[in-house]
């Protein structure tokens, strides 16, 4: 008996309904994208390791995904390094590609090599799936979807406003209630140096950035690891668990910071894309932002090239990780040779934001997609009749179907009932004397003979 098949873990699968859904959510994104000027690019699933290696913090190399050179790939290697059984130093020599572990650092390498043929600031958007070797879980998966947008070639902090305009119009668009938090890596920096542990800065913000899913004793049992005193860490607890307006967090922080020039550079930072955000309008303009964006201080985002401000999106009403998140990157495209270009990114989760739509059943019931209506097939002569019919109705942008096959009417309409199709089409005698079609509401199950005009009209 042949194995049953399967899939790897922390990947799916998906249908045509789980397809519409992931369309409905690529095309609001898509729509928004495109408002703000953005242009859709896309790159090769494979990098080189040299590309993808060192650009996301030690954690992040050890989940990239490698992929062992074409051919004989154990040539290069001694029977000494064998029975070494080093991974890490095997995987240099048998692995020169790997999987895209994000689309920023793909899209700064894009930047480079295509510098020659882009209008700067180029503000890119990309929808692709990334590949994380990371344990799979309950809304973490091994392969899902980022849906990115990224502006380069400007220092300006309203490209960092527009992007959180962005990220509300998204959700307000889905139904989906958030909160955005947002912070600024130069801070962090700043009380690094405020305690004393500058050279820890990466440490600090890998183990901060853990503090909802382990807790303040787990991170302070990290930093401790890391090599940070108890007196480094004592400093650090009153700035993580700091409470009030994102202005009264501001004035305390600005406070703390006052002898870090770094540090002094982020508040000023964050206060001006506050203070635009709030000039858009009050909470009854349809200008202004229909979420709460809330200053966090234990916010870090793990990734170690962003160096400005930082955003992370997480849902309100269902228990789930961040659904959006992302940050300014003055120096990216330094490490392919382009020094002093700066950008700022945002990146979707569309896998999380597909089950949290699912989970608050957000989905408008049109964003399905089915057919609108469906002709049933009586027999050859009824389905030449019916043909200029559908031709004319898929004219007219209707989405149709002929039955394809002269079955039992019951077995007809009940595909149409499966597939959710809310309109029916018969033809006998009576309408092709008439030179009409029956048109039934599968939903009412009220019935009328129309011209192919009333059926347009009708069904639209």
């Amino acid at each position: 008996m042949a194995n049953k098949p399967s899939i790897p873990k922390g990947t799916r699968d998906f249908g045509p309904v789980e397809m519409a859904k992931r369309n409905y959510i690529f095309n609001t994104i898509r729509s928004v994208y495109e408002l703000y000027g953005f242009q859709q690019i896309e790159t090769p699933a494979q990098e080189t390791l040299q590309t993808l290696l060192g650009k996301y913090g030690e954690e992040g190399d050890k989940l990239l995904f490698k992929i062992l050179n074409s051919g004989d790939y154990l040539s290069k290697i001694t029977d000494e390094e064998l029975m070494e059984r080093n991974t890490l130093r095997m995987a240099s020599k048998i692995c020169e590609k790997g999987l895209r572990y994000d689309l920023t650092v793909p899209f700064a390498r894009y930047v480079v090599m295509h510098r020659e043929e882009l209008q700067l600031p180029f503000k890119r958007y990309q929808v692709q799936p990334v590949w994380r070797a990371d344990r799979p879980q309950k809304g973490r998966y091994r392969e899902f979807y980022q849906f990115d947008g990224d502006v380069v070639g400007s220092d300006s902090l309203l490209n960092e406003v527009e992007l959180m305009q962005i990220v509300d119009t998204v959700f307000s668009r889905f139904g989906i209630r958030v909160q955005i938090k947002i912070n600024n890596r130069k801070i962090l920096t700043g009380i690094a140096e405020v305690i004393g542990a500058a050279d820890k800065i990466v440490d600090i913000t890998v183990a901060i950035d853990k503090l909802d899913k382990i807790g303040i004793d787990c991170v302070n049992a990290e930093l401790r690891e890391k090599g940070l005193t108890d007196s480094q860490i004592e400093k650090l607890q009153p700035i993580i668990a700091l409470q009030g307006t994102n202005e009264e967090k501001l004035c305390i922080v600005a406070e703390v910071l006052k002898d870090s020039e770094t540090g002094l550079k982020g508040v000023e930072e964050i206060r001006y894309i506050l203070s635009a955000l709030s000039s858009l309008g009050t909470l009854s303009s349809p200008n202004s932002l229909r979420n709460e964006i809330q200053l966090d201080l234990t916010l870090a985002r793990g990734l170690s090239y962003y160096t400005g401000a930082i955003f992370e999106v997480k849902a309100l009403d269902t228990p789930m990780g961040s659904i959006s998140g992302g940050g300014r990157y003055d120096n990216l495209t330094g490490i392919f040779g382009m020094p002093g270009l700066s950008g700022v990114g945002i990146s979707f989760g569309v896998d999380r934001i597909y089950d949290v739509l699912n989970a608050l059943d957000l989905y408008p019931k049109d964003s399905l997609q089915t057919s609108q209506v469906l002709f049933i097939n009586f027999g050859e002569k009824e389905t030449n009749y019916c043909l200029p019919f559908v031709a004319y109705c898929r004219q007219n942008g209707i989405r149709t179907e002929l039955y394809p096959d002269s079955t039992k009417m019951k077995k007809q309409m009940a595909y149409a009932n499966a597939k959710q199709i809310p309109f029916v089409v018969l033809a006998g005698e009576n309408e092709m004397i008439e030179g009409k079609v029956t048109l039934k509401n599968m939903t009412t199950g009220e019935q009328a003979m129309l011209t192919k005009e009333e059926l347009i009209n009708t069904i639209k």
